[in-house]
């Protein structure tokens, strides 16, 4: 995306992040309605001025999410270019008639962007190849400070036991994971002290699918579906049971069926699944609305302290 080149830039030590974080304050947040306007901009015309216009108005976001990843040893600097990076992918692919404000949907591309960035300079090679074994990279400082394990070494038994558990994952990947965060070797490290065979990073070939796309595809599904199962509290009974009949079902009833079943023509049931898939419809934009309100407080509340 042309608007990179016009981003801020981020120098190196506290003084350049300083700077960094006072120039992204300039730029002004975006109204719901001029939002929209520019999301449809470039996805129709290709604006590359609105595109500039949607990434500038949430650098703030960016760095927000990327504090939280400052404990992993690694400069800020390139965390939050990082996160710039998964931000340009959401304004990419930002549908803004699906109703959700593009803040709700860049913070899944944000994290995802950062969380890979992570994962690659600690090397973890095979480790963190599942969904789970990434919950435990993430979390497991979080879980070792909750149940006070916060000593050097190896885990006490019970301590592996009960973080294995909360995560879903092996003992064994706990215990692998947290030896790991304990002093990871160097990429630059030889194969062999011996031999000019090459450094552990030529060795490290990554087939796996862009985990980027993965995540966000994967959060923004389970977001959908936590939306819809919520709005289904808008139905009657009746309502419900053709809906889900007709609209969830893997293999959907038909009308005639419906119909024996509750004792009404094939015409009503279908007025019912018309009118229960519009109470639905507003209720999950309602509730998209009131998500993206509730994610705007947590991560931009203070951006502007």
């Amino acid at each position: 995306m042309a608007a990179r080149a016009s981003l801020p830039v981020i120098a190196s030590g506290e003084a350049g992040l300083s700077r960094y974080l006072d120039d992204i304050r300039r730029f002004p947040m975006l109204a719901p309605d001029e939002e929209y306007m520019l999301a449809k901009a470039y996805k129709e015309h290709d604006d590359r001025s609105a595109a500039h216009k949607l990434v500038t108005s949430h650098l703030r976001l960016v760095a927000k999410i990327a504090m939280g990843y400052r404990g992993y040893g690694l400069p800020i600097g390139e965390v939050i270019s990082e996160g710039n990076v998964g931000l340009m992918q959401a304004v990419k692919r930002f549908e803004p008639e699906k109703g959700f404000r593009l803040a709700t949907y860049a913070m899944w591309w944000i994290k995802a962007s950062i969380q890979e960035y992570i994962l690659r300079s600690w090397s973890l090679v095979k480790m963190g190849t599942t969904a789970n074994q990434k919950r435990l990279f993430f979390n497991l400082r979080k879980m070792k400070s909750q149940i006070q394990a916060l000593e050097e070494g190896d885990l006490k038994p019970h301590q592996v036991e009960q973080i294995a558990t909360k995560l879903g994952v092996s003992t064994d990947d706990v215990i692998s994971m947290n030896r790991r965060l304990g002093g990871d070797a160097s990429l630059n490290a030889p194969l062999r002290a011996d031999t000019e065979g090459g450094e552990w990073q030529d060795w490290l070939v990554d087939d796996s699918d862009n985990q980027e796309t993965i995540l966000a595809n994967q959060e923004e599904a389970d977001n959908r579906r936590q939306l819809l199962r919520d709005a289904m509290g808008v139905l009657n009974e009746r309502e419900r049971r053709i809906f889900e009949a007709r609209r969830l079902a893997d293999d959907p009833m038909t009308l005639e069926e419906l119909s024996a079943e509750f004792g009404v023509s094939r015409e009503r049931v279908r007025q019912i699944e018309v009118r229960a898939f519009e109470k639905v419809q507003k209720a999950v934009k309602r509730g998209a609305r009131d998500l993206e309100r509730s994610h705007a407080d947590d991560e931009l509340a203070d951006t502007d302290a």
